[in-house]
């Protein structure tokens, strides 16, 4: 069986595996660095992000924008911003109004090409097609195993990924290896995803987008809320408001529901003023007019047979005070149980992952000396915009200077 030596390996050759091989190998240059990439080659989930266009940070970071057991903001604040660590690579960056954050290319091979240019000036070794079936520890360090090679070090950086999107890899089997060690886990679940609804409820608006505000709601508690575009299709709610609420699942799974404002910037008294005057405008006109002045047809229609519950052939001059405030009522509150979420495979991170119990504050194991932690493997996920690929940047600096600094 073949057997590679060195000073530090590194599992996974994601975001934040390359940052972590950036960081060590600069920390200390006298160290080997090694990545064991399970694929044929490094860095593919990297190409994916943003659309194609790598949203790599956010300017707006902030503690409410992750979730999880570990301090995500403790570590990013403790590490360079994204801006710099990729300005330092020759990378130039640029933010939307938003303050999300892209390589001034818009393409997110400018970003991995940076990357794999600076391994390779530093003298990081890639394995690929290496998948580690077993961590073995020694008393000098570790061996990782794929069953054909066999890798020895002195430190060992884990940043395999989670569960989302596994066609690049990460599938969660290095978070299933580690759990078999010992390692406790917070409840795993898609994050950043659609959700999904019995396709009852949303017959009718599959295609619909509408601007609005959406709310997790569990019992009487409104847990959280986001304003933005909220998107249908025959069994799921998605878009980037309903992602930064995916999270909630891991808590709520089976208690969570979403309530959707499609006129947020109009109060209730004033829409039942509005909906008079339709009335008496649209008098002549059956029901399935009533609100096309408004909506889309498809969500006009689906809501007025939801609230009214009567036939649409109707003439809209039939309604009285009662249907139009409740009319009024399930336009700026109308809720979707949610029965769970998408496949890992339409999930962009992992909520849940290794504990924040496990790790200190360099994200060092506390029961396995000399292994350290990166990225999505642990309990961190962040919400749509840059937040999550800020969080693989800086665990994998973190973890790649203090593994590197241990062996001084």
């Amino acid at each position: 069986m073949e057997r590679i030596k060195t000073d530090v390996a590194i599992i996974g050759g994601g975001a934040s595996g390359l940052a972590a091989a950036i960081a060590a190998a600069e920390t200390n240059p006298s160290i080997s660095v090694v990545i064991a990439e399970r694929l044929d080659r490094i860095g593919r989930k990297l190409l994916a992000t943003g659309s194609g266009r790598c949203n790599l940070s956010n300017k707006n970071l902030s503690e409410k924008a992750y979730h999880g057991s570990v301090r995500a903001m403790e570590v990013i604040r403790n590490t360079t911003s994204a801006e710099d660590f990729f300005g330092s690579l020759g990378v130039l960056c640029t933010a939307d109004d938003q303050g999300r954050m892209y390589p001034n290319s818009n393409s997110a091979a400018t970003v991995l090409n940076a990357l794999r240019l600076r391994i390779a000036e530093l003298g990081v070794r890639e394995e690929c097609g290496f998948e580690v079936k077993k961590i073995e520890k020694t008393g000098s360090g570790f061996i990782l195993s794929s069953g054909e090679r066999e890798i020895e070090c002195s430190r060992v950086i884990v940043a395999a990924g989670g569960y989302a999107a596994p066609s690049f890899g990460t599938d969660g089997s290095v978070m299933r290896l580690l759990k078999s060690m010992g390692y406790k886990t917070a409840k795993i679940y898609p994050a950043v995803a659609p959700l999904r609804v019995k396709p009852e409820i949303l017959k009718g608006l599959k295609g619909v987008r509408v601007k609005g505000r959406i709310a997790a709601v569990s019992g009487e508690r409104i847990l959280h809320e986001e304003n933005g575009e909220i998107q249908f299709t025959d069994n799921t709610i998605s878009g980037i408001c309903v992602f930064n609420l995916a999270h909630f699942m891991t808590e709520y799974e089976g208690k969570l529901l979403l309530r959707a404002d499609f006129m947020p910037d109009m109060s209730h008294s004033n829409l039942e003023k509005y909906l008079r005057f339709v009335q008496h405008q649209r008098s002549r006109y059956n029901l399935e007019e009533l609100l096309t002045g408004i909506f889309t047809k498809n969500l006009a229609v689906y809501i007025t047979k939801r609230s009214l519950k009567r036939p649409l052939t109707g003439k809209i001059s039939e309604l009285n005070e009662d249907e139009l405030h409740n009319l009024a009522q399930m336009i700026k509150a109308m809720d979707f149980e949610i029965s769970g979420c998408s496949p890992w495979q339409n999930s962009q991170a992992t909520a849940g992952g290794i504990h924040g119990s496990c790790v200190d504050e360099n994200l060092q194991s506390r029961t396995d000396r000399g292994m350290y932690f990166a990225g999505e493997i642990l309990d961190v996920d962040g919400d749509c915009g840059g937040y999550n690929l800020q969080w693989a940047w800086s665990s994998g600096i973190m973890a790649g200077k203090s593994c590197a600094k241990s062996l001084k």
